[in-house]
């Protein structure tokens, strides 16, 4: 009998663990699709912080604060964006500083044929157009609608002699500045100037640059600053193959 009465004990030991086994997987599987539901819904639904009670007064110079800002941002065409950042304080005095650098060149008239090669957002092209040269080109690997159009300065997309002048600010940042510098000159009408901004430097380094013009010779070297920064402005004059 005692034998007996201890193996039903055992058994209903067993019982209850298999009961609690089975209870403790149930609840384990209920956490699991309840934590899936809940991350799942957290992913598809915005969160009332991210939907704004009102509009920005001004979105386009407000930097977002989370990736819920991005959420209520209107795409903005290049170009109504460029011109945006044409009012702005600091593209203003960038503007100002090349005028002043242009101003000092006197071979340029008002029917001067000028390409901006590596011009990145424009501020050169602007500059020269408030001078009231009316024919302008501006050039990047990257176009800047409305004032700069793409094209490689390794491989420009003119006629040879199309322009009266060619300038660049960015001569340093060229990959191939033997080729960069060809493609100046050849673009450049027999007399015309090539006009290039360099990191300030000494004479040595700007016979180096001269050098990679084979089609001209240097007219003058001066150091200036440009928007605060030094740098070294190179003329020089394409030589005329008709004489």
């Amino acid at each position: 009998m005692r034998r007996s009465g201890k193996h039903e004990a055992v058994g209903e030991d067993k019982l209850i663990d298999n009961e609690i086994d089975k209870f403790l997987k149930r609840l384990s599987c209920a956490a699991i699709a309840i934590a899936s539901l809940t991350l799942l819904f957290l992913f598809l639904h915005t969160p009332d912080t991210c939907v704004p009670h009102h509009a920005p007064r001004k979105p386009h110079l407000r930097f977002p604060k989370s990736t819920c800002d991005f959420s209520t941002r209107v795409y903005v065409p290049a170009d109504k964006r460029n011109l945006r950042l044409r009012y702005t304080r600091l593209w203003k005095a960038k503007v100002n500083s090349f005028s002043i650098l242009f101003r000092d060149l006197a071979l340029l008239r008002n029917h001067s044929h000028v390409l901006c090669v590596s011009a990145g957002a424009g501020h050169e092209v602007e500059a020269l157009h408030r001078l009231g040269v009316d024919e302008v080109t501006g050039v990047e690997i990257l176009e800047s609608p409305p004032l700069v159009g793409r094209a490689d300065p390794h491989n420009l997309p003119f006629f040879d002699g199309a322009f009266d002048l060619a300038f660049t600010a960015r001569f340093d940042e060229a990959l191939f500045p033997a080729r960069f510098a060809a493609e100046m000159e050849r673009v450049v009408t027999s007399g015309g100037a090539c006009l290039v901004l360099v990191a300030e430097c000494g004479n040595d380094e700007v016979r180096e640059v001269v050098g990679l013009f084979r089609n001209s010779k240097l007219v003058r070297s001066s150091n200036v600053s440009l928007s605060g920064t030094r740098m070294t402005s190179i003329l020089m004059r394409t030589r005329d193959n008709s004489s």
